[in-house]
């Protein structure tokens, strides 16, 4: 049916609607309910469609509710099938009852019951065939089955014996036309015209329409060729394709209705549309009653109804399950193999076969809802059909039943062909029929004791031997049908007659619109005759182009003189074979590879955004790096830029050849300069001789410049003239200057094989340093390499100046470097070979403190005169200073110098001897002891003896040197488990508090206690999440697995809708309630309640993370789920998705399942969860640390798309395939909370905040200060967003404010490490603010709390910060101070803050603000501990002297030579469990220390590491709250 036709049907309806709602007083009846309802006025719903059968007898169920009796207790169906209703066809019936008399009496039973519709929950009664079976039986290990799906019941039925499960009638149990109009106004509205109360005709007027839509109509599959279900009949009978005798009885009535409509329009012109289908109907209707019960029923039964004695509303008309699933079916031993057809001059036509061939009848197994009929084509076919079955004797009354029923009965699918009376058999135990001789009881019949006795006349003692061996000859198992059609004789036997009788009887007495009952005004006396006198005859002239004489009076029987007897009785043999039984998969080849590529697309959808990701952080890499550059270029611009030959420098096989810059520099020194400006330089004057290799093919590009004792130059240039142009060039800066120059040419190939390139080099210097450790420590030879040919090579080759200062981390052109070169390069040939390595290495590793700082003496000792000029003495200690990056003025230096000379006794001299140099290092032997590794096993000192410690009670500075000095090493205190060699009762106080020894048991239980102490609150939390969503998973997988039996689900895709459904439900709360960790408002306000004391309000954004992980591994396992699922209803029966999904498909008999394609991309569920899928991919892949380190631009973007998320997760469950749709019950408290949080934060972000100073800090800080809003009040510690105005308005990142809260300006401090903050530097650039004539203005969102703001809830708390991480302890610094200063009570009363920087130089800003904390802090709170990193522990000989300076130092200025701090400079990485055990002595009252630290993950894991080793002992608890960034 068009779209057009649609709209035109339902213009044409509501137009007609309208009339008859205007016209509705001229209908005088009342008229008949579709549906059967109201029918009877006090039991409304008795007859109606869909109510349920009753019994005539108690039910026969196994478990007396609703489980069927089944072998072993009753015998298999085929074989009672293949035993009682076997034999030879073809026998004529004793009555000669004609083959039109079965089709009416199919019609009337589908007028009057229909319960083989399949129920919900899907339950099988398989029947298992023999493998001797004629028919079916298979050599196949695989058992065939013949499908059978028990029938739909009664919900309210089936809970226990009183209430055994009841079948349901799908149709009206009144005669009331609903196999001609159907069982609702809808059905009956879809086939009228609503045009002068005509039914809908087809392609003639004679022809009722075809269907294209798949509703309302059953549409079983055909089971010869077509599957489809489009082209069937449109009846008012949902079977009504079913076969050909229900295809021409549809016609008949279809036709009779529309001729009384035109009568009656004829009669009545007046009459609206309305009246005349009302009238015309009730007329049909009334003649359909008296046809089938006064004409039709006699004649089937053999005897003479009882008369009409008046409408009987007490009795119930409900179909019983004896009649509906045994009497009725008698039936089938009177269908013929095939019709006839013929015409009115008595030729009988041939009929035409599937395979275009001719039969001399249609073949009833080819017919069963057959599409586009070639026989069935036309009005004429229809009429033939109807003469043909007038005169055509129908099968003898007998128990054999013809194998078009018995062998090829249409079946699914799956098995296109089955067995009518094995079905029979089988539905009578689905609906717990009594037993044959139960039945014969009820009906005071006397039950059989021996087989003969079920029907005397039966002739057949094999028959009767072979079916009591099956029942194990107990005829009280013998079942209805199996012996109702045995007792058949010249039509149904007593218990049958008296089934149907009772039947019929209570249909017409209970029926208050049937036709006889004088009081409901439907008819008046002549019309009741009229229609009385009305015979099926008279119906088939009016309907047919048979003429008076073309049929027989008594279309029923067919007797001698009648017109047109049949040639000859039809056979089997006759006609055109029976198709064979198929099986059909309805998962293909081609769905399994669509299928098996769908979902392997989806697989790959990370996979596609892992690429996206990469290209877009390679495109920010690149764009990052041309901003650099082009900081670069700014920076040099006014520089004179280098000039050179332009050439590639190939770095090997696998890494793409770099642009440089060829030259040589004013003292002759060759130069490559790569595009970042990074120099390497060749002393090529030093060599007696170079090699240089060309290429004399590919195009003549290529160059090896070959240096000795480096490694090989690999150039490649644009053409041999550039190359020309180089050679030229080196020449002449060459000449003279060595003794010859070598070209050589050879292949490319040859020459790039040859070469020795910058890695392979770094390769060999690393060989060389590990034989050379290996020689000094005695380490194993194997430890350092085997001697291969690149070995020694190694230890045949030299160092140049650059990889000798890599070695020491140092610049080659540093005074330490130089001095120490100049030492260890003894034939003065500006390389170092292995041996004058060696010897140097060996002093510094096991060499005596005399030997040391001889060593040191001779680095400076140029003229080797065994004197040092004052000069010469500062150098040396310059060179120290260098190292450690310090930066101290001159006159800082000089007077340092001073000092310590003063100290030593020296300052009067001018020349000094190495025992003047050694006398001076008198105080720090031990230190000049320390080794960086364990040689020859001299005990090493540990870490600890290197570093200071606190002390119980501060003191100056110059104080504590003193102490030091006079006990060296004393400053470190260690825990008393361990033998302490150093002790001073001075600095520290015993415990008191009494200690444990305990084993390594109990220390971990003491761990685990701890744990559970420090992250309870964690700990809760994550108990109570996960706790929900399993108990939502659960709660769903109960309610599917055991519950929701209705639904199916147990019968079908059990464990993928379990997986999808559980996993859902945890999602559902998962998504909605991971919004909460990012209302930041909300949590900063939450933080100040008690509330804090409950939730870690710290961990939200870990929580988050947290929740996000579950919840994508929950989505992942929610579409495997769908994924099996998919697959399982795509394999299964319409009937079995219709019961899954009832508001999606509506069980119309086609069986064939959606197409894969249906579930993943039209519907709504499958198209959103494919986009959510697809988005998850994105959101989750950038937001992984590497990804949003490197673009967090790219994060941000992709993180807003959480919007798309949640609507279509909204819009994701509106279909309700399953359940009605709950994830916005979930959604809707956590979203308003996150949507007042989000409108609190836009309120901020609009308002733009004028930046008062930027400064341009060193080390890439940028230092920002801003006009503090109205009304912001925060807490130090805490964060806020900013966006720049002059960068995108979009894009906020977070940032501890370094302003302290009794500050009017915030403060900010940036370090420019990524794109967004190196832009930000070059904004607030001070050329830039010329530019722009002022600075850019910024949006603030904030603040927001976070851990570090709880360091007052400690009585002693420990700050750690490392490199950039140190600005929230920045603001903790000057607040803390400020309160102390204005008196003002807090419960902190020490803090420990630990600067742990690479180099003093990198943050100077920090040493600013500690300065002001060390002037402002007169009450001593705050104790700073200053860790410098940079230096390599293995060479400790630098930090020995750099720990000498830095003593020397405190002792002029009371202030660090590095920092210019009180805090005294350590060298080295902070000993965080000895610092903790400290604080243990230290503070013994104190119960619980906070610890905060903040910067890199290695940072935070080692505090938290020591904070839980400290833990382990039953004494003060360390709490840690940490930040990373």
């Amino acid at each position: 049916m068009g779209l057009r036709e649609v709209l035109w049907r339902s213009v044409t309806a509501l137009l007609v609607l309208c009339r008859a709602a205007c016209a509705d007083s001229a209908v005088t009846w009342e008229v008949q309910r579709y549906d059967g309802w109201y029918n009877n006025l006090a039991y409304h719903d008795r007859g109606a469609a869909n109510s349920a059968l009753v019994r005539l007898l108690p039910a026969q169920y196994a478990d007396g509710v609703y489980q069927p009796m089944q072998e072993p207790h009753l015998p298999n169906p085929r074989r009672i099938s293949n035993t009682a209703a076997g034999g030879q066809p073809g026998l004529l019936s004793h009555k000669n009852r004609t083959v039109l008399s079965v089709a009416f009496g199919y019609h009337v039973w589908s007028e009057i019951s229909e319960s083989r519709r399949p129920g919900c929950p899907p339950e099988f009664m398989h029947i298992e065939v023999q493998k001797d079976d004629p028919v079916f039986g298979s050599n196949s290990s695989k058992p065939v089955l013949l499908p059978f799906q028990r029938a739909a019941w009664d919900d309210s039925t089936g809970k226990s014996p009183n209430n055994p499960r009841a079948q349901l009638n799908h149709v009206t149990a009144w005669m009331d036309g609903s196999s001609i109009y159907g069982t609702s106004s809808s059905w009956c509205d879809a086939l009228r015209t609503f045009s002068r109360g005509l039914l809908a005709s087809g392609s003639s007027p004679d022809m009722p329409g075809q269907s294209n839509s798949s509703y309302l109509m059953w549409s079983a599959p055909d089971p010869t060729a077509d599957h489809s279900s489009q082209e069937l009949f449109e009846f008012g009978n949902a079977w009504g394709n079913e076969n050909i005798f229900s295809v021409i009885e549809g016609f008949i009535w279809f036709r009779y209705h529309n001729h009384l409509a035109s009568k009656l329009h004829e009669e009545h012109p007046s009459w609206s549309d309305e009246e005349l289908f009302q009238a015309a109907r009730k007329r049909v209707i009334a003649t359909f009653q008296n046809i089938a019960f006064y004409e039709w029923l006699p004649a089937y039964l053999g005897i003479q109804v009882p008369s009409y004695l008046g409408y009987q509303k007490y009795v119930d008309p409900s179909i019983s399950a004896e009649f509906e699933a045994a009497a009725v079916r008698f039936g089938l031993t009177l269908a013929p193999p095939g019709v006839y057809k013929r015409n009115r001059t008595c030729h009988y036509q041939s009929a035409l076969n599937v395979d275009g061939s001719k039969s001399t009848g249609l073949r009833l197994c080819n017919a069963f809802w057959s599409r586009n009929n070639p026989n069935v084509q036309s009005g004429q076919d229809v009429d033939e059909l109807v003469m043909g079955m007038a005169s055509q004797i129908a099968e003898r009354e007998d128990n054999i039943v013809v194998e078009d029923l018995k062998d090829y009965m249409y079946g699914p699918l799956r098995f296109s062909r089955s067995d009518a009376v094995a079905l029979t058999i089988q539905r009578g135990r689905d609906f717990g029929l009594p037993s044959y001789n139960q039945v014969r009881e009820s009906f005071n019949i006397r039950p059989v004791n021996m087989w003969e006795e079920i029907n005397p006349k039966l002739n057949n003692t094999q028959l009767l031997k072979e079916l009591a061996e099956l029942y194990e000859n107990d005829t009280s198992r013998l079942e209805l049908f199996v012996g109702g059609l045995l007792e058949a004789q010249d039509g149904p036997g007593p218990v049958f007659s008296a089934i149907l009788l009772d039947q019929f009887e209570r249909i017409r007495n209970a029926d208050r619109f049937w036709f006889e009952n004088r009081q409901n005004g439907l008819f008046s006396e002549e019309e009741i005759q009229a229609i009385h006198n009305t015979t099926f005859h008279d119906v088939l002239l009016d309907v047919t182009s048979a003429k008076e004489g073309d049929i027989q009076k008594n279309v029923f029987f067919w007797v001698n003189d009648d017109p047109c007897p049949q040639p000859e009785t039809i056979k089997a043999s006759d006609l055109y074979p029976c198709t064979q039984a198929t099986s059909m998969s309805f998962f293909d080849s081609s769905s399994k590879a669509g299928f098996g590529i769908t979902v392997a697309v989806l697989v790959l959808f990370p996979v596609v955004s892992f690429m996206v990701a990469c290209v877009v952080a390679h495109l920010r890499s690149a764009r990052y790096k041309r901003f650099q550059k082009k900081l670069h270029q700014t920076s040099t611009r006014d520089e004179e830029p280098t000039r050179g030959i332009a050439a590639k420098e190939w770095l090997g096989h696998n890494t793409t050849p770099r642009q440089v810059t060829l030259a040589f520099n004013e003292k002759k020194v060759f130069q490559v300069f790569d595009e970042s400006g990074s120099l390497t330089s060749h002393n090529l004057c030093n060599q007696d001789h170079l090699d240089v290799l060309i290429s004399n093919d590919h195009l003549h590009r290529a160059l090896l410049l070959k240096i000795p004792k480096e490694y090989d130059l690999v150039l490649f240039f644009d053409d041999v003239n550039k190359r020309s142009e180089f050679l030229s060039h080196m020449r002449s800066e060459l000449e003279g200057r060595i003794q010859s120059l070598n070209v050589t040419e050879m292949g490319e190939s040859e020459i790039l094989n040859d070469a020795v390139t910058r890695n392979q080099r770094e390769k060999i210097v690393e060989t060389f340093f590990k034989h050379a450790f290996a020689q000094v420590l005695d380490i194993d030879k194997s430890d350092a390499g085997d001697l291969s040919k690149r070995t020694r090579e190694a230890l045949q080759c030299e160092l140049s100046r650059a990889e000798f200062a890599r070695v020491f981390g140092l610049k080659p052109d540093s005074l330490f470097v130089e001095s120490m070169f100049t030492l260890a390069d003894k034939d003065g040939n500006g390389y170092i070979s292995f041996q004058e390595f060696l010897d140097v290495i060996v002093i510094f590793m096991t060499g005596t403190p005399e030997e040391k700082s001889k060593l040191l003496f001779s680095m400076h000792n140029i003229k080797g005169d065994g004197f040092l000029s004052k000069e010469e003495f500062s150098s040396l200690l310059r060179s120290f200073i260098e190292i450690s990056g310090g930066a101290l003025s001159k006159s800082q230096f000089d007077d340092g110098i001073a000092v310590m000379l003063q100290a030593a006794g020296l300052d009067n001299k001018h020349h000094f001897s190495w025992e003047d140099f050694h006398f001076l290092l008198r105080d720090h032997s031990a230190q000049l002891n320390i080794k960086g590794m364990e040689v020859h096993g001299k005990r090493k000192l540990t870490k600890q003896q290197r570093i200071s410690f606190i002390e119980k009670k501060s003191s100056p500075a110059v104080e504590d040197l003193q102490s030091s000095e006079e006990h060296p090493g004393q400053e470190l205190r260690q825990r008393q488990t361990k033998k302490s060699v150093l002790k001073n009762p001075k600095v520290y106080v015993k415990p008191q508090r009494e200690r444990y020894n305990r084993n390594p048991v109990k220390q971990r239980i003491q761990q685990f206690k701890r744990f559970v102490e420090n992250y309870r609150r964690h700990i809760v939390c994550i108990v109570i999440m996960y706790g929900i969503i399993a108990g939502l998973a659960l709660e769903r997988c109960y309610h599917y697995g055991l519950q929701d039996a209705v639904s199916g689900i147990p019968e079908t895709s059990l464990v993928g809708l379990l997986v999808s459904r559980g996993s859902a439900a945890a999602i559902s709360f998962l998504f909605p309630y991971m919004l909460l960790t990012v209302c930041r408002n909300l949590i900063t306000l939450c933080r100040e309640t008690f509330l804090n004391r409950y939730i870690p309000f710290d961990a939200a954004i870990d929580l988050h993370r947290h929740m996000a992980m579950v919840a994508i591994i929950l989505s992942v396992v929610h579409s495997l789920g769908h994924v099996v699922n998919v697959y399982i209803f795509c394999i299964s029966d319409l009937s079995i998705l219709a019961c899954l999904f009832p508001k999606v498909f509506s069980d119309n008999g086609s069986e064939l399942p959606m197409k894969w394609t249906f579930w993943f991309f039209k519907t709504v569920p499958g198209l959103t969860g494919i986009l959510l899928l697809l988005i998850f991919a994105f959101i989750y892949v950038f937001a992984s640390r590497y990804f949003r380190r490197i673009s967090f631009r790219g994060f941000w973007v992709t993180h807003y798309l959480y919007v798309l998320v949640y609507v279509l997760v909204v819009i994701h469950g509106s279909y309700a395939l399953l359940q009605e749709p709950c994830f916005h019950i979930y959604l809707i408290p956590p979203g308003l909370l996150f949507l007042l949080d989000k409108l609190i934060s836009l309120n901020r972000k609009k308002v733009e905040i004028p930046v008062v100073n930027a400064e341009l800090l060193p080390s890439g800080v940028t230092n920002l200060e801003f006009k503090r809003p109205q009304g912001f009040v925060y807490r130090s510690g805490q964060w806020v967003r900013i966006a720049c105005l002059e960068l995108g308005t979009d894009e906020y990142h977070p940032f501890t404010l370094t302003s302290a809260p009794h500050e009017e300006t915030l403060s900010l401090h940036i370090r420019a490490v990524g794109p967004w903050t190196s832009k930000l530097r070059e904004v607030y650039a001070p050329e830039k603010r010329q530019e722009i004539k002022g600075y850019p203005k910024l949006y603030l969102d904030g603040p927001f709390g976070e851990g570090h703001q709880e360091w007052t809830d400690y009585e002693v708390s420990v700050l750690v910060g490392a490199g950039i991480g140190v600005t929230p302890f920045a603001s903790i610094l000057k607040d803390l101070v400020f309160k102390s200063s204005v008196k003002c009570k807090f419960h902190c009363k020490k803090v420990y803050f630990i600067w742990v920087t690479r180099t003093q130089r990198q943050f100077e800003w920090v040493s600013d603000i500690i300065r002001e904390v060390e002037e402002m802090d007169t009450h001593e709170l705050v104790s700073v501990h200053i860790y410098i990193t940079q230096l390599a522990e293995k060479f400790d000989l630098r930090t020995t002297m750099l720990y000498v300076c830095e003593r020397h130092f405190q002792k002029v200025w009371n202030r660090s030579l590095f920092t210019g701090l009180r805090s005294i400079t350590h060298f080295g990485r902070p000993p965080f469990v000895a610092f903790l055990s400290s604080l243990q002595e230290v503070h013994p009252e104190v119960v619980k220390v906070g610890v905060f630290s903040c910067g890199p993950p290695g940072l935070t894991k080692n505090v938290e590491q020591a904070c839980r080793q400290m833990n382990k002992r039953d004494q003060t608890h360390f709490v840690h709250h940490y930040e990373n960034f």
